[in-house]
């Protein structure tokens, strides 16, 4: 038997409810801000990946799915969303038609990693972006939105941590300081993060090694090594938290796992997910346009795992879905009426009105269980004497009444 490839999931019909309701709130919190949904390609050209993610990090360098077409050209799946957004605005041209563009999107997402609970090779995301602005406030905007979100999903075991990751000149001088506060410590150091001193030494703040912690502990502050502008927006943005009555943890060890950063970076973190607890993360990214080949172009962002956002609802037991329902089923009397069964339901269709009938052949007792399944709010029994005046019996499956109405009068008597 043919299965599903490892690290992918199928989405099945009853699970569709909590993904509709998590996507219908998705929508309608952006649309409260005021941002317009974007669609990328699926795939783009890993160079586009390369120079945005960083060649450094583990997503470029481990984890991408990455193939050549037939035109010998580097493809890759995409494993994040900013990059895409990036490139589809600069090549666009997005920045001449309007100063500040919000963009928001939820999309499929690919990384070749170990398999776990939260931590999929296909995976979902949404994410927004805001283009063309340094403010400060569209930080907290990022914030307040992936915040509303999952609050709205009635999660409560959040956590909001944030952080500063300055500008790439004071980064350099704090990167120099770590270095000369890990020269005499490298040997306590796992062999992943002895590779990151050279290749990306911030990331060794993410590993979750015993050693590698109780190492990085004694380390120099980053918040310590920043520039007067860093300090004086990552102020801001705490207070304007603080004023939004958002509650926030300041985590001198968030780095984030992107090169593209600057300056502000948070988190969402639940305590009702495991091992990965990060339901959302995102920060600022002033150089990245300019990097992808764009007009020099601040930005910020977040991403949000949808599977994991659900696993956590599921542990909280946060949010329940009405099962869905139809508004009339047709219980055919006679099998020689199926199709006639299937012209009044045709017909009743057109309404916008939605119909289920049997397709099998089955009794009327097992029609109406099937009527029940499908939680009709109308059964209309066909055939049968009713039939040759072109009547039937309609009964409401909520009250148990039951009536016999004509044909024409059907769908007034439905609809109201």
């Amino acid at each position: 038997m043919i299965k599903a490839i490892k690290g992918t999931k199928d989405i099945l019909p009853d699970s569709i409810g909590k993904w509709k309701h998590v996507e219908n709130l998705i929508s309608l919190i952006f649309k409260n801000y005021n941002y317009k949904e974007i669609r990328t390609p699926v795939f783009e050209e890993t160079s586009l990946f390369a120079r945005g993610i960083g060649e450094a990090t583990d997503i470029v360098g481990k984890e991408m799915y990455t193939f050549e077409d037939r035109s010998k050209t580097s493809i890759t799946l995409k494993p994040e969303m900013t990059a895409s957004v990036v490139r589809a605005f600069i090549e666009h041209s997005l920045g001449k038609k309007q100063s500040l563009n919000k963009l928001y999107y939820i999309s499929p997402m690919f990384r070749q990693e170990r398999p776990q609970a939260g931590r999929l090779r296909e995976f979902h995301q949404f994410g927004a972006e805001a283009l063309g602005s340094s403010s400060p406030l569209l930080d907290v905007e990022m914030i307040s939105m992936a915040y509303g979100i999952l609050s709205g999903l009635g999660l409560k075991d959040l956590t909001i941590k944030i952080n500063s990751l300055g500008t790439p000149e004071s980064r350099k001088k704090y990167t120099q300081e770590l270095r000369k506060y890990l020269n005499d410590k490298e040997h306590l150091l796992s062999g992943e993060s002895k590779e990151r001193i050279s290749k990306n030494i911030l990331r060794i703040f993410d590993s979750k090694i015993e050693n590698d912690i109780e190492v990085m502990k004694g380390a120099p502050l980053l918040l310590d090594y920043l520039d007067n502008e860093s300090k004086d927006d990552f102020e801001k943005v705490k207070s304007s938290l603080t004023s939004s009555k958002i509650s926030f943890e300041i985590d001198t060890s968030l780095v984030r796992g992107l090169d593209y950063y600057t300056k502000t970076t948070f988190e969402i973190i639940s305590g009702k997910v495991g091992a990965q607890s990060a339901l959302c993360g995102g920060g600022r990214y002033d150089l990245l346009v300019e990097q992808l080949g764009g007009e020099p172009t601040p930005g910020t962002g977040f991403a949000a795992g949808i599977e994991r956002i659900l696993i956590a609802c599921e542990n909280e037991n946060s949010f329940e879905v009405t099962e869905p329902s139809i508004n009339l089923y047709i219980v055919c009397l006679e099998k020689t009426l199926m199709a006639k069964t299937y012209e009044l339901a045709q017909s009743i269709r057109r309404n916008n009105i939605s119909v289920e009938m049997d397709y099998i052949g089955r009794s009327i007792k097992a029609q109406m269980r099937e009527a029940n399944k499908f939680n009709a709010k109308f059964a209309l029994f066909f055939g049968g004497e009713e039939y040759q005046s072109h009547k039937s019996q309609l009964k409401n499956m909520e009250t148990g009444e039951q009536e016999i109405i004509s044909l024409e009068n059907i769908i007034n008597k439905i609809n109201v």
